[in-house]
């Protein structure tokens, strides 16, 4: 080990956080507040030492607000590094500095190399322990057991391409994981499967297109670790909500000649997929989780945050001795109240934006990033900051409206331009279709139609409470039957109970409240011919339809177009396995659902009145020279739905009219049946209505002739689509 004498100091109130190249060497940045030395680590492969690589420190100058800094000469790209912080060993307060952990950069472009789960990644020792009881500090180094930093010269490098910009009334989200999407996908070379490169393939972008996708939301690309009882188990963590770093790809997810090539080539291969499909006309959203890390709970591993300034970056439960605070269930919370974490999220949004180009984010547990002194607030400084930043606010910014901490529920709450996933969409149009369904079949009492309407028409109820009202309007509701977390759509229709036996933890993780309805045999059949096969198939199709006829910005989970099962797992996060990779072996069924998602995607896309820009008022629209309404509604029998059968829990059925201010577009009417009866409809008589879907199609090529429907009737669970015909 040697030392680099001729480092600098810099003003650390000009420099970068991070490690940056510049002409003759690098700048280097790194906040600490709290320790009393900091040290640039130089790492260089070496097999003769006993880690294999060997190591160059170098002192920083420091601190000057917070801040440790220096240039060092003759540092170049694909240069490995990392830190070391000395200070205070005190648990009790919450400081536990230990030089001998090598930490990653928070602010690194690149990372590379495995994490190791043994004693030697944990800052405290799994022995000793000090006279007041808590852990002593590791004697062990972490060199050789941790991921280090890599120096990536790719600064302020522009898009490759212009931002497609599609507006919220158009836009279709396809919520997907680079892994699981590509990997069996047919016609994909072999080296793509599984990558960014392979996302950005024809074959991928045509299916993309075909189903008229306008934004590609995917899982983390942040790098990330697995939580260490996942190791244990022989599991991983699948998904990669445990964050490694906020700056860096996830390089599992790189080509094997990427990887290869180093992290430049890495973050290359990323912007050549956000460039590639942004000339396809498909946004690219980025689900990225800043509440957290993967650095565990309290007594978890040492690998950046926890090693550099611990009180800083964790929220603490203000107890002696110091714990963390959890509101995210996952063992720690990054604390919104300091500003070096308000900065860090914003300087990783940043950089995401402008040198790689994405056209939103999606925020995980998004109430966490708004919680102050007092809990959670709309106007929390970082929520202020990325609404009202010049390049952020213009983008497509998605809140996951909750977290585990008290007032934890917030859907609704977060203010324009942030739109939110709906949960009682969800809910509404799962309990619905499914389980008052199955309560029914069982001679249960059921809901009525009042909340799937509200959902139906954009829950103005929720997102409509605004100074002025309504200003968000519908595109604000991010509406979903599925995601990532829960019963894939098909498996929503086939499972009364979840499955996670894989997962290791005897069935006890992931949600029991599903909605769910197996319609009267639990899991898959082998008899895609059998009456309860073809009542799921039904199901499917009702589920998908009112997802994509509602207003609201609809989200489709990958694979749901093709009825992906999961086999019951509703939390497959550690599963990088069949379980969770989407399937493109596609029988009949499977085809012919594919056919009736595109088939509903193109109808929304040809009509406007399915792209509500607006909420509806129910109010006659002055443009047209009509008294016809913006929205109506109707029973089955073509009268308009009185107070009591609104407040009806046994109305399961109803006629929505939804019409535009041009009276030279076609009107849409949606008729829906959730009883398990048929039901007479009558159309309204003021209009002609031409048929144009109907649920119990197996495949839109079913479509009926205008002689087929002198006496209407709407087949029990199932719905039907009209559009108004010209005079």
């Amino acid at each position: 080990m040697t030392c680099l004498l001729d480092a600098t100091a810099i003003d650390t109130t000009r420099a970068p956080l991070g490690v940056r190249v510049v002409d003759g060497g690098v700048t280097v940045a790194v906040a600490a507040a709290h320790a009393t030395r900091v040290e640039l680590c130089l790492l260089d492969r070496d097999d003769a030492a006993p880690s294999g690589w060997s190591e160059r420190r170098v002192p920083l100058f420091g601190p000057r607000l917070g801040v440790w800094s220096a240039f060092v000469p003759g540092v170049r790209a694909g240069q490995h590094y990392g830190f070391r912080a000395h200070g205070a060993w005190d648990p009790a307060v919450g400081l536990r500095y230990n030089p001998n952990k090598l930490l990653l950069d928070p602010y690194a472009r690149g990372v590379e190399g495995e994490l190791g789960y043994g004693p030697e990644t944990y800052g405290h020792s799994w022995e000793a322990r000090c006279e007041d009881g808590l852990p002593a500090m590791s004697e062990l180094d972490s060199l050789g057991h941790v991921p280090h930093s890599v120096v990536v010269d790719s600064w302020f490098t522009p898009p490759a391409s212009g931002r497609p910009h599609v507006p919220w009334s158009q836009t279709v989200v396809y919520e997907a994981h680079v892994r699981g999407l590509t990997l069996k996908l047919p016609g994909l070379p072999d080296e793509l499967r599984g990558t960014y490169a392979g996302l950005a393939h024809p074959v991928t972008i045509e299916h993309l297109k075909s189903l008229g996708v306008t934004t590609l939301e995917l899982l983390p690309v942040h790098a990330s670790a697995s939580e260490p009882h996942l190791v244990r188990s022989g599991l991983t963590n699948y998904w990669g909500y445990n964050t490694l770093s906020f700056f860096a790809p996830e390089p599992r997810y790189a080509m094997a000649s990427s990887r290869e090539a180093g992290p430049g080539a890495v973050l290359d291969e990323v912007k050549g997929m956000v460039a590639l499909l942004h000339e396809a006309g498909i946004e690219v959203v980025l689900d990225v989780v800043l509440n957290h890390t993967c650095e565990g709970g309290t007594d978890g591993q040492q690998l950046s945050w926890r090693g550099l300034d611990p009180t800083v970056y964790y929220l603490h439960d203000g107890g002696h001795p110091a714990r963390f605070a959890d509101v995210t269930g996952c063992g720690n919370t990054l604390d919104f109240r300091r500003t070096r974490v308000v900065q860090m999220a914003l300087d990783s949004l940043r950089y995401w934006a402008d040198e790689v180009g994405v056209d939103g984010f999606r925020f995980d547990l998004a109430v966490t990033l708004g919680r102050g002194h007092d809990g959670f607030t709309n106007f929390h400084p970082f929520l202020v900051a990325v609404q009202t930043d010049p390049v952020l606010g213009g983008l497509k910014l998605i809140a996951e409206p909750w977290d585990v901490g008290p007032g934890g529920w917030q859907t609704g709450s977060f203010k324009a331009p942030f739109a939110e996933w709906n949960d009682r969409f969800r809910n509404a149009v799962r309990s619905f279709w499914l389980s008052d369904a199955r309560a029914a079949s069982h001679g249960h009492p059921t809901h009525g139609v009042r909340e799937l309407a509200t959902r139906l028409s954009g829950s103005a109820d929720i997102f409509g409470h605004s100074d002025p009202p309504l200003v968000r309007g519908p595109g604000a509701s991010i509406n979903f039957v599925t995601a990532h977390d829960g019963f894939t759509m098909a498996d929503l229709t086939a499972y009364d109970h979840k499955h996670n036996e894989a997962n290791g933890e005897d069935n006890r993780d992931g949600t029991d409240d599903n909605r769910s309805w197996n319609h009267g045999i639990e899991g898959r059949l082998d008899h895609v011919g059998s009456e309860i096969a073809a009542l799921r198939r039904r199901s499917h199709r009702n589920l998908m339809a009112t997802l994509l006829l509602s207003a609201g910005t609809p989200m489709i989970t990958a694979g749901d177009e093709m009825g992906r099962t999961q086999h019951g797992n509703n939390n497959a996060y550690c599963q990088d396995t069949d379980i969770a990779h989407v399937s493109w072996d596609l029988d009949a069924p499977a085809r012919d659902l594919l056919e009736t998602t595109r088939y509903l995607l193109a109808l929304r896309r040809s009509l406007r009145a399915l792209q509500a820009e607006h909420f509806f008022l129910g109010r006659p629209l002055s443009r047209r020279g009509d008294d016809k309404l913006d929205l109506a509604w109707l029973g089955t029998d073509g009268a308009p739905l009185t107070a009591d059968r609104w407040n009806d829990t046994c109305t399961r059925s109803l006629q929505m009219i939804r019409r535009t201010a041009d009276a030279a577009d076609p009107a849409v009417l949606v008729a829906l049946n959730g009883s398990l009866d048929p039901v007479p409809l009558t159309l309204p008589a003021d209009e002609t209505w031409e048929l144009v879907w109907d649920s119990t199609w197996e495949n839109p090529v079913e479509r009926l002739s205008p002689d087929d429907e002198d006496d209407p009737e709407l087949e029990p669970l199932s719905i039907r689509m009209y559009v108004s015909k010209a005079p």
